[in-house]
């Protein structure tokens, strides 16, 4: 079992290196996936040329494919601020650590109006701060939500479809920056309501990026990034870990990423 030891603010904690566990929801081609935002689903063509054709099982010498897809709508991707302003700053730009120490908190969503069964869900401050505040131990520059319930159909849900997804309110991500966490890993389609308007109050509160403003250099925390369409199965305990965010390097605002979670040991 390989492990690596490390000491963090005097403490001492172990991780076995062997036992990562994926958080991340593929893009898969011609196979069933999730939707959001009415995009079309993600898939993958075989390149052809006037003399090749990229399919082993057609007569070609390897396999070679085109992909479409919709970072944001198709699979887990990680976004910079640059998804919301005018300039852009590319996601791969971003000084993402390979190791950074993550807290997995879950929480169940309350309802707006309790009276109202298809009234909107959402996670608030006070949820947050419930859960974050037996946060005992070394400091952290990472959070991943899960909501309740976790149920394996995250994985190909519809979320254009029924009741609208949880959605955090704009304050506990306020809250969030504040406390200086860099990374935030979510289980829904958006931190903000699907269709809010075009606001993105939560986005914006956590990037310290002023309502209205469109440059990237108005945000005050340009080095933090949002990571949704994750799903963190129930064989997970809420607790400490040890992850490696793995994004692929698109030049764009958004991009894959492949989450990796090592539980830390004392």
């Amino acid at each position: 079992m390989p492990m690596i030891s490390l000491t963090i603010a005097g403490e001492t904690y172990r991780a076995d290196t062997a036992s990562a566990c994926d958080i991340s929801i593929p893009f898969r081609f011609d196979e069933p996936q999730l939707q959001a935002y009415g995009a079309p689903a993600a898939r993958a063509e075989i390149y052809r040329s006037a003399n090749f054709v990229g399919d082993v099982k057609q007569g070609g010498s390897c396999n070679c494919h085109r992909y479409l897809l919709t970072p944001h709508c198709n699979g887990t991707h990680t976004e910079s601020v640059g998804h919301i302003t005018h300039d852009p700053l590319s996601i791969n730009t971003l000084a993402l650590h390979a190791l950074m120490l993550a807290k997995l908190i879950t929480i169940e969503p309350t309802s707006t109006h309790k009276d109202d069964p298809n009234s909107d869900l959402v996670i608030t401050l006070q949820s947050l701060q419930h859960k974050l505040d037996q946060h005992t131990g070394p400091e952290i520059n990472a959070v991943i939500v899960r909501t309740k319930p976790n149920t394996a159909d995250k994985k190909t849900r519809n979320y254009d479809e029924g009741r609208c997804p949880a959605y955090f309110k704009p304050d506990a991500l306020a809250w969030l920056a504040d406390l200086g966490i860099d990374h935030l890993l979510v289980d829904l389609p958006s931190v903000d309501r699907m269709d809010d308007g075009g606001r993105l109050l939560a986005h914006r509160a956590f990037w310290g990026l002023p309502a209205e403003a469109t440059l990237t250099h108005h945000a005050t925390r340009p080095q933090a990034t949002i990571t949704e369409l994750i799903y963190a199965p129930e064989q997970l305990q809420d607790g400490l870990y040890l992850m490696s965010l793995q994004v692929a390097p698109f030049v764009s605002d958004a991009s894959p990423s492949r989450p990796l979670l090592y539980r830390l040991l004392p």
